[in-house]
């Protein structure tokens, strides 16, 4: 009774102390608490590959929340008014335009900053029907490419990955178990990212690397200052828009139609410029 009364009274000195935990010791600052939640959100329009994409992503994140979709007519923006609602500081936005590019937001919240990027390359969870499998909402090792070390830019992109994809220690929702790795690799001026289920070998009995899925490449287009908003800190200069790429591929299409046309035209041009000469066996089997 008197050790349940003492720690009775050490827990109650640690509340007025404002320390955090019962028994946390004279002299310490409050227990950490990762609180990173991020708002995973679409707009309209989107496709059903898009949306099964988003969904394999929600289910890699046990700190993410689901939100209805935005608006076409609402600016980008309006999602920080949204994520100070939820109570997130992070943000995952699929936008959808014609249906048929898809576009990522990555934004810290409300300060920022925000990356966008064109997303490619998309299969999901089931198309692909790996064998691998890992527990749901377990917490994943985050794997990096060396470089991401080598220009600022990437640097500032690997942070906010490690802040949006990290699951938090200790989270409710989360298992504690570390059974998978969110792998990110840059090459040819595009982030592949890929998900691998760690298991070990039957015979061997060493670690290996099952993929999962989903699998999808980005190609970055902006760095902004603020979230969804402010200065362009960073701007692809290799970043091609697809409505450039379909544009070149209907002008390559015209060139070959006109080409053909001409052709057709220069046929009709040759055979009225030959001379006709009279079959004189034409009228034998009459």
């Amino acid at each position: 009774a008197a050790s349940g009364k003492g720690k009775l009274a050490q827990f109650e000195a640690a509340g007025k102390r404002g320390k955090g935990a019962p028994g946390a010791a004279e002299g310490q600052g409050t227990v950490f608490r990762n609180k990173q939640r991020v708002l995973v959100l679409s707009s309209r329009g989107i496709t059903h590959r898009f949306r099964h994409l988003m969904l394999d992503v929600l289910k890699l994140l046990p700190h993410s929340t689901k939100d209805s979709k935005l608006e076409g007519k609402d600016r980008p923006m309006v999602i920080n008014e949204i994520c100070e609602m939820r109570g997130c500081n992070g943000a995952l936005y699929f936008e959808a335009r014609k249906h048929k590019d898809l576009y990522l937001w990555v934004a810290r919240t409300p300060h920022g900053p925000s990356a966008k990027f064109l997303v490619q390359n998309i299969h999901t969870s089931d198309e692909l029907k790996f064998t691998g499998n890992h527990l749901m909402f377990s917490r994943p090792f985050l794997v990096f490419d060396s470089t991401f070390e080598s220009e600022p830019h990437l640097q500032l992109l690997k942070e906010m990955f490690q802040q949006t994809f990290g699951t938090p220690r200790n989270h409710r929702r989360s298992k504690p178990f570390v059974d998978h790795t969110l792998s990110f690799y840059v090459l040819d001026g595009h982030i592949w990212i890929r998900n691998y289920q760690c298991t070990k070998h039957e015979e061997t009995g060493e670690t290996a690397l099952v993929e999962v899925g989903p699998r999808f490449c980005l190609q970055l287009h902006r760095i902004f200052a603020g979230a969804f908003q402010g200065a362009t800190l960073y701007s692809n200069i290799d970043y091609v828009s697809p409505n450039v790429v379909r544009a070149q591929e209907k002008i390559a299409k015209s060139v070959k139609y006109a080409a053909r046309t001409e052709a057709q035209k220069k046929s009709v041009m040759r055979n009225q410029t030959i001379p006709k000469i009279a079959n004189p066996f034409a009228g034998v089997f009459k």
